[in-house]
């Protein structure tokens, strides 16, 4: 890896797209991060390259800029939020893999993104299911690096705060003797570690080869 890159980003308006942004945003080989979004962004830095379109496209690209390596996506909805199962496939399933692609497209090689604990293709829940599509579908566009988080609960402070998410958290301190083993993976994991461990898991150097897979869960995820 470069000792100056350039990286971007799409959903840094989110929980866990939010502490990418700043975290990035406090490392010194970070030259450019280019933030692909919907809404504005709050914070104002000479590294930010904002790309606001209502369907998170890039429409214009300075010859200048460097080619970013390394893309970061975390989108995601719930069906309460989205207003139908459809509606939240459209997020977590269809937009997530468009994005990709136009990641792709401006450069990106090494990619990482925001899944879920249990995804998988034919889980019997949609927005697993969902997410489990999302995977696969990454996983066929020949990215040299897909690193895929699949945190539990999520811990940190939303805009718009999820009663599922407060609902865990009050609960789980009750739960977390009981989560060991095979369990540890469902205990809540903080946004700032998820996002420390897939910026530091993209950056290693120990990838095993040149098109390589690789998933932390969330007792890794915990650990950063």
């Amino acid at each position: 890896m470069p000792s100056s890159r350039s990286v971007i980003i799409a959903g840094a308006t989110g929980l866990v797209g939010d502490e990418l942004l700043h975290q990035l945003l406090g490392d010194p080989d970070v030259s450019h991060i280019h933030v692909v979004t919907r809404r504005p962004v709050a914070v104002v830095s000479e590294k930010i390259i904002v790309h606001q379109s209502p369907d998170l496209s890039v429409t214009h690209w300075q010859p200048q800029w460097p080619v970013p390596l390394q893309g970061y996506i975390s989108l995601g909805t719930t069906k309460k939020q989205a207003g139908s199962k459809a509606a939240l496939e459209e997020v977590d399933y269809h937009l997530v893999v468009k994005v990709a692609r136009m990641m792709a497209v401006v450069g990106v090689k090494h990619l990482a993104v925001v899944s879920s604990l249990l995804a998988h293709p034919w889980s019997p829940s949609h927005y697993l299911r969902c997410k489990g599509k999302m995977e696969r579908a990454l996983s066929e566009m020949g990215y040299e690096r897909l690193l895929v988080a699949r945190p539990g609960p999520l811990v940190g402070e939303r805009e718009e705060p999820r009663k599922d998410e407060q609902f865990l958290q009050r609960i789980m301190p009750l739960l977390n003797p009981f989560l060991a083993g095979p369990l540890a993976d469902f205990e809540p994991v903080e946004a700032v570690r998820v996002a420390r461990a897939m910026i530091s898991a993209l950056s290693e150097q120990n990838w095993p080869g040149r098109i390589d897979y690789r998933i932390l869960p969330g007792r890794v995820l915990n650990q950063y």
